[in-house]
Formats: structure tokens, sequence, C-alpha cells
């Protein structure tokens, strides 16, 4: 489909609504279980911003999880981010363009001002190209920036569809059982040098793979 021809325009109008309505209807479905709140509620008690940060494969669950957790996400600047920047203000999220590739440094302005106006962020972990469950340094340097701390989270299913992607993105099947995990938030020193960055990132992706192989163990898997 030609960028910018009246078929694509009617598609970016159409298709990210009807996905909405359909995601809604579908994860209505199933049976969730959180576990270990005690991590986002501790989060909660200053009524502070916090940065929500997840693998990719998690990603489209999680607009209906967080759906009323209001706040900025971090979107690929790429041609087929243009659908997942209009999903997300369907599930109350701004949607913030940029990519390590493009619009990288300006996105992460952006996100700065919201997190400073108070708002939450989320910013998918391992990006929008990979490689997969290698943690990137966006979620460490805009904690850095503002000093809102990190909150881990990553959910399992019992019964999903994996999507041929370099993440293998996950569908929750109608009717699965989703067990949704938070991590220890991750408080980052402010104005972090380039070492302190890798220190903390590499923090960062032990917690997540910790985080995983936990959500994945409840249904006796290592991976999905």
């Amino acid at each position: 489909m030609k960028e910018g021809s009246v078929l694509h325009k009617v598609s970016l109008a159409v298709v990210p609504r009807m996905i909405s309505w359909l995601m809604r209807a579908w994860f209505a479905t199933c049976r969730i279980t959180e576990h270990d709140t005690h991590y986002r509620e501790h989060c909660r008690e200053h009524d502070n911003p916090v940065i929500a940060t997840f693998w990719h494969y998690s990603i489209v669950y999680n607009f209906y999880h967080m759906r009323k957790e209001s706040g900025a996400a971090m979107v690929s600047a790429s041609k087929d981010g243009e659908y997942i920047a209009r999903l997300a203000p369907l599930f109350g999220f701004a949607p913030v363009r940029g990519s390590r590739n493009r619009k990288g440094m300006q996105a992460m302005k952006e996100m700065m001002k919201f997190v400073g106006e108070g708002r939450h962020a989320a910013i998918v972990a391992d990006g929008s190209q990979g490689p997969p469950q290698v943690v990137q340094a966006g979620s460490i340097l805009l904690a850095s920036r503002t000093g809102a701390p990190i909150l881990p989270m990553l959910w399992s299913a019992s019964r999903y569809y994996a999507v041929n992607s370099w993440d293998r993105t996950v569908i929750p099947k109608p009717f699965s059982r989703i067990d949704f995990f938070y991590g220890e938030p991750l408080v980052i020193p402010k104005g972090l040098k380039a070492d302190g960055i890798e220190e903390y990132r590499l923090q960062l992706e032990k917690s997540l793979g910790s985080l995983y192989r936990k959500a994945w163990g409840v249904y006796g898997k290592t991976e999905h």
C-alpha cells in the first residue's frame, strides 16, 4: 500500500479503531491474574510518574492491560509504526514517535517533557527492531534525566498465538489465562555518564530476564 495514497489514509483511519474494538472484545474473555502488585503500588504511593518497560513481544496485550494508566508511549518512527501510533490514543496513551535510527533524540526530549509534567511513560526495553530481550539505553537515559523510577512488567499466557517476527510477538487466545507480573522498581541516579548507563542497562536486562523466566515458568516454559 503506497504511503500517502487515499487507500493508505483510509487504512490508517479505520484499521486502528477496528483493532481496538477487537482487542477489547477478545481480551475481555481472558482470565487475568496480577502478581507482585505491591511493586506497582509502591510507585503510586508518592503519586510520581513511572517509566513502564517491557519486552517487545508483550506490547499488544499491554495496551489493553494498562488502558487505565494514561501516559506517553514511545512508538517506532517507521511506516508500520504509524498504525501503533494511531492505536495508542484509543487506549489512553499519547504516542511519541522515535527509534534508534529515526527521530530518536527528539523523541527522548518529548518523553522527558511528558515525565516532567508528571505523566507516566512507557518504553519497549528491547526497542522496535531488537535484538530481542536485549535492553536498549532509552529507558535508562529517561530515568536518569527525570528521576522517575523504572517499573518492569511482563506477562505470560496459557494459550497464545506467536507471530513470525523478530520478537515472536504474543497474542493471548480467547478464554486463555494471563498472568501479569510486576518487577521491583529500579531507581536510576541522575546525570549518569556512558559507563553508568551501561551498568544500569545490564541491571535492567537481568531484572527483565528474571521476570520473563518467572512469568513463563508458571506454565512450565523457559520461553514463549
